[in-house]
């Protein structure tokens, strides 16, 4: 680990590559931004300084961290993106002030503040530890390796001085393979090369005439190959060049039908197969910006839309009422916006209400009640409410109330006789059930007798439970064993039965009553207004322009990035593979996630492989295999997908099985459980609930208690991968 004191300059330069190779080599702990008067007493001159934090990584990696990228500040000053999301590890204020250079930014000292206080409470947000690292296994890598050549992918075949190399980090190692073996990776190495160089052109959408051109040496590399060593699929070949991370890049060159066997080249070799980003700057009207900046941005960013279209923020909300919304909890100096699609769904009455509140004060609100006024479901009558004694969006009292009226309790035992919903535990609690006993409603006409009363079935009834009596009763040993009195049981279900009529005819019988539920059950279960997506806007970048998605299908793609999380639950062979494939390079290229995993059914992770290439043939995606998963490798396939900058990771569900959960959450998971079991024991309690359900609480805590000791207890190696390291997401 190390600390060192720098200008400003070192994490605030435009061009980032000295960032990028130190973040290649070390990871960013933390740094503190130093006002500018810092040095000044020792050093007698003023300038703008960072103490920044890193540790050394073991390996050199592929990964760019957010702080080798710069940003802009809300006030307008461009620094780098960790100042930007970290302001509390700026020890003063950034301004831009003139200098012999022209305009630069500058830590300015705040008046008043204590710096050295500032220092401590900065540091203390820096954490890290120190890794152990399996030195044998360094010492064993550099016997038969060169360092790495940038410019090779991380997990693939070189080929350097005529010698087969395979680059696996930071070092490249000399393949010790039979001659044949040799030779097929050098062919493939020159068709990989080839084909990443005909993908290359497409994206910088280089001319018809290059691109044709290395189509013709494709055609020409990859028939001589074939004419040695077969076609790429099969079998020798996939057991040569399977470890390089461009394998599936290649066997997606051969269309294969549904038995395996090749049927044709892939259109690479004769046709243009992805889709040039064309980058637009300027538009005439305020919803061509709009398009463009769900496109782009994957949001409304009215910043970026003035930039396109040169009208001010005024001008474009005036052109887009109601089209975009103020978010009602944005602060005024930093509103945010959502396209009219987002704000008229969910659940709109909440969403009037807010509205109603915040127009009082701010007449911009008015917009959005008259939207929303005119999307709220019309309301569900009480004749078409089906209502059941037990129903928990009944309030309590009614239920009391009820209770009261059927039993003809009176104002003594109204006080005792109280019902409760438990959130923790979803039961209901009628609390004094054995305290009326001389009623005769409750032990006879609505009950069985003192002990069955009708507090006790309708506590049953409450929790969809059926009345069962028992009786004593012996079994062939002359034992005393208790037995369901059917007779008994019968007369106390017709009971319940009959209780459940009378809610029902009570219910709505009252107009106050009536109105009060009827708002109660629509505004909580008739509020719901469902989004829909439209996918129409979006550009799809790197796609093979001669796979087109349906409407159906573009609109999935829209649902997947703007709902956070989505079911595909179209019918077989409408789609769902693009849907998906799509979604997940549409999410990278807007920065909604940094790699996306598929887990896939075992028998389909090669074919799956084969579509996604179809669809977006530069993708850079890593495929599992079950030897990837053999404990020998387990770890070593892991690092791939961490340290790997890949777009998509492939896996099937008996490898992703093997992939434990971390320590930590485990933890987390068993001790929220724990509390929100001790918190639903303490509420039973607290309404003298019944002494079964509270001891089965009680037990289910035990085991939870138990759970979580042993895997505190748990003597567990340090080299174990889990999930949340895979950093996939």
């Amino acid at each position: 680990m190390v600390a060192f004191v720098t200008s400003k300059g070192t994490m605030d330069k435009e061009n980032n590559s000295v960032r990028k190779y130190l973040s290649q080599r070390a990871e960013l702990i933390g740094a503190i931004r130093l006002p500018d008067n810092t040095f000044k007493g020792n050093a007698g001159t003023e300038v703008t300084a960072d103490i920044i934090f890193l540790k050394k990584r073991d390996k050199i990696t592929d990964i760019e961290e957010d702080w080798v990228n710069i940003d802009t500040a809300e006030n307008g000053i461009r620094m780098n993106k960790y100042f930007v999301d970290n302001p509390e590890m700026i020890m003063g204020q950034m301004v831009m002030e003139s200098t012999r250079f022209g305009e630069s930014s500058a830590c300015k000292m705040i008046d008043g503040s204590d710096l050295d206080y500032m220092l401590s409470n900065a540091i203390s947000n820096i954490e890290s530890e120190i890794e152990e690292f399996d030195l044998d296994e360094l010492i064993e890598d550099e016997d038969n390796s060169i360092p790495a050549d940038p410019s090779v992918k991380n997990y693939s075949y070189t080929i350097v001085d005529g010698n087969v190399y395979y680059r696996e980090n930071s070092r490249m190692f000399e393949q010790d393979l039979p001659e044949t073996t040799i030779n097929r990776i050098k062919g493939m190495v020159e068709i990989r090369n080839c084909t990443r160089k005909l993908i290359e052109l497409q994206v910088e959408d280089s001319s018809d005439n290059e691109i044709k051109a290395e189509q013709e040496k494709l055609n020409q590399l990859y028939d001589r190959f074939v004419k040695k060593y077969g076609r790429i699929n099969s079998r020798g070949n996939n057991q040569a060049f399977s470890e390089d991370s461009s394998y599936y890049l290649l066997c997606s060159l051969e269309i294969l039908d549904s038995k395996g066997n090749f049927e044709r080249k892939a259109d690479i070799f004769t046709k243009k197969t992805i889709k040039a980003k064309k980058e637009i700057t300027k538009v005439d009207t305020a919803n061509e910006a709009l398009i463009l900046s769900l496109s782009e941005k994957a949001k409304v960013d009215i910043e970026y839309m003035k930039s396109l279209t040169d009208k001010t923020e005024d001008e474009l909300l005036k052109e887009l009422e109601g089209q975009i919304f103020r978010v009602p909890n944005s602060l005024a100096e930093e509103k945010r916006y959502i396209t009219a699609d987002e704000y008229l769904s969910g659940n709109v009455r909440e969403k009037l209400a807010v509205a109603k509140e915040l127009a009082k004060g701010n007449p911009e609100f008015e917009v959005h009640i008259r939207e929303l006024e005119k999307v709220i479901p019309e309301d569900i009558k009480a004749s078409d409410i089906e209502v059941r004694l037990g129903a928990t969006w009944i309030p309590e009292y009614y239920i009391e109330q009820f209770i009261y009226e059927l039993l003809n309790v009176n104002d003594y035992y109204k006080q005792k006789i109280k019902v409760h919903y438990s959130d923790y535990t979803t039961g209901w609690n009628v609390t004094g059930k054995s305290e009326n006993k001389s009623n005769v409603l409750a032990n006879n006409t609505y009950g069985l007798d003192s002990k069955i009363n009708a507090f006790r079935i309708i506590e049953n009834i409450l929790n969809l439970r059926n009345t069962k009596v028992y009786k004593d009763s012996y079994d062939s040993n002359g034992e005393k064993i208790r037995v369901i009195d059917k007779q008994r049981t019968a007369i106390a279900q017709s009971k319940q039965d009959e209780i459940k009529a009378k809610f029902n005819e009570w219910i709505f019988k009252d107009p106050d009553r009536r109105e009060k539920l009827t708002r109660i059950y629509n505004d909580r279960f008739n509020c719901i207004r469902n989004r829909e997506y439209d996918g129409s806007h979006l550009n799809f970048y790197g796609m093979n322009p001669e796979k087109k998605l349906r409407p159906h299908q573009a609109n999935a793609v829209a649902r997947i990035l703007y709902n956070g999380n989505t079911l595909l639950a179209h019918e077989v062979g409408a789609g769902k593979t693009y849907e998906m494939v799509a979604g997940a390079m549409e999410s990278k290229r807007l920065g909604l996630c940094n790699k996306s995993l598929f887990v896939v059914p075992n028998h389909i992770v090669e074919q799956f492989a084969n579509e996604f290439l179809q669809l977006y043939p530069s993708a850079n995606i890593l495929v599992t295999t079950k030897k990837d998963f053999a404990k020998n490798n387990r770890k070593k396939f892991c690092s791939k997908i961490a340290t790997g900058d890949f777009d998509a990771v492939i896996i099937g569900h008996s490898q992703f099985e093997k992939i434990p959960m971390s320590v930590e959450r485990q933890r987390h998971f068993l001790e929220k459980q724990i509390n929100e079991i001790v918190q639903g024991i303490a509420e039973l309690k607290e309404q003298n609930g019944e002494k079964f359900s509270i001891r089965q609480l009680e037990l289910t805590a035990k085991a939870l208690e138990t759970k979580l000791e042993k895997l505190n207890n748990t003597d567990r190696k340090d080299d174990v991968i889990t999930f949340e390291q895979l950093r996939s997401r």
